[in-house]
């Protein structure tokens, strides 16, 4: 059983990345180059005769048993076989050492002012593309999403124990002193006015919150799905990446993520376009539009809890895993300073 992060030495990869370049039929010598800015995994160009390619090793740990890399290279392998040009290409992997090899996209990080309508419209084509195929027998064995919801009341569960684990959160320097305030005073205090918004909300509109979404309308969510997991190639294009999370889920999941991520924010002038493309392919839509506005208010907070994982043990020993180590208390900081704007946002509009 894996008691620790699992972690390769440079000599190791090496040697992988290598047998994984070897593997997807290509030749040369290999040499890699640490890139920053991976949050949850270690990643490396590959330069071969030439060529560049990704390499991510996967963030393991026992106290984080989801199958990163098995998640996201079917993801990616099922879409690329389906015609799916707006993500990188799988190569090969290596199930034992958790690493894979990818396409290389050159281009840069989207800015938060250069998301406009084209931009969202992109990145509402590359879901429908993939939802395209949902109904073929491949499509069929792809797992459910980490954190899959298909009612109201499993979405409420989910991110009540996201709440129930940071109230666990141990006041043992000055930035988790300010953290444990926050969760406390402020964090609880509102999610259970959202909570209790939610059930009026759905009483209100004859929906049950026991009630399942019917299995055609699940829909195959890249997860984690925004700008901040996307590159703007050199072509001009957005290409989606990290897919470590996808699977059968919510639409209204899929949304309500789109929409509250907070580091590349996506207006909410966009939203009821974007609601009305993904609801019209769906039975009823007009069920699955009030579900929508039912959930985004929840998804905020849930949003509010992830910026928060660094004050738990896994969060910190995951982003210690991509190399971000520097500075760990100043970092920390930085995200609940985060959380408090998203959670001021929430309520200066009132979206519960």
């Amino acid at each position: 059983m894996m008691t620790e992060v699992v972690s390769l030495s440079l000599e190791e990869l090496q040697q992988a990345a290598d047998d994984l370049v070897s593997a997807a039929g290509l030749v040369g010598e290999v040499e890699l180059h640490p890139l920053t800015g991976g949050g949850n995994n270690r990643v490396f160009r590959v330069d071969a005769k030439g060529s560049s390619f990704l390499l991510k090793a996967y963030f393991q740990h026992p106290g984080d048993r989801r199958d990163r890399l098995g998640t996201e290279f079917a993801f990616s392998q099922f879409a690329w076989d389906n015609g799916v040009r707006a993500l990188p290409q799988p190569l090969a992997c290596d199930r034992q050492k958790g690493l894979g090899l990818y396409e290389f996209v050159r281009g840069r990080r989207l800015e938060p002012q250069e998301v406009t309508a084209e931009t969202v419209e992109q990145a509402l084509n590359f879901y429908r593309e993939i939802n395209c195929y949902k109904q073929l027998t491949e499509a069929q064995n792809l797992p459910e999403a980490s954190e899959a919801c298909f009612t109201l009341e499993e979405h409420l569960q989910c991110v009540e124990r996201r709440i129930v684990r940071l109230q666990t959160v141990e006041a043992s320097s000055e930035s988790d002193r300010s953290a444990v305030e926050f969760i406390h005073n402020e964090l609880f205090e509102l999610w259970k006015r959202v909570r209790s918004r939610v059930v009026q909300q759905a009483s209100q509109w004859s929906l049950k919150l026991q009630a399942e979404i019917a299995s055609l309308d699940r829909c195959l969510s890249p997860s984690d799905f925004g700008f901040h997991n996307a590159i703007l190639s050199n072509y001009g294009q957005l290409r989606f990446l990290d897919f470590e999370y996808a699977g059968w889920d919510d639409p209204g999941k899929m949304v309500s993520d789109f929409f509250c991520q907070p580091a590349v924010p996506v207006s909410l002038d966009y939203y009821s376009k974007f609601v009305e493309a993904v609801v019209s392919e769906l039975s009823e839509p007009e069920q699955h539009r009030q579900r929508m506005a039912i959930l985004l208010p929840v998804y905020r907070v849930k949003w509010c809890c992830i910026l928060l994982n660094d004050f738990l043990p896994v969060g910190s020993q995951r982003r210690s895993f991509a190399g971000q180590v520097a500075a760990r208390e100043v970092y920390k900081a930085v995200q609940l300073q985060k959380a408090r704007r998203a959670l001021q946002y929430l309520k200066e509009n009132r979206e519960f």
